[in-house]
């Protein structure tokens, strides 16, 4: 039985990690890439990590700080990388 306590460290990323999700989406979208290729692709996505999120949560909880901060700092720059692209800085 799954314990949604286990899972309370890392309600941060959970979040924000699906903004990312749909940021990526969109420039996917805004880049043309085919919508059914696109679609595909992100459910495998979601699936592994789904999988990975699941099975890895029992090793891992011992080390929700840093994987936080680690998960944090890769959406805020993936965040800004694609923010800077869209004004055509990058």
């Amino acid at each position: 039985m799954v314990n949604l306590k286990d899972y309370a460290p890392f309600t941060g990323l959970l979040i924000f990690g699906n903004i990312e999700n749909l940021i990526l989406a969109s420039q996917g979208a805004v880049a043309h890439v085919n919508p059914i290729i696109l679609s595909v692709l992100s459910l495998i996505a979601v699936v592994i990590w789904l999988l990975l999120g699941t099975y890895g949560t029992k090793i891992a909880i011992k080390y929700a700080d840093y994987i936080e901060i680690i998960g944090g700092l890769a959406i805020i720059i993936l965040g800004l990388q694609s923010m800077l692209e869209a004004m055509g800085i990058i």
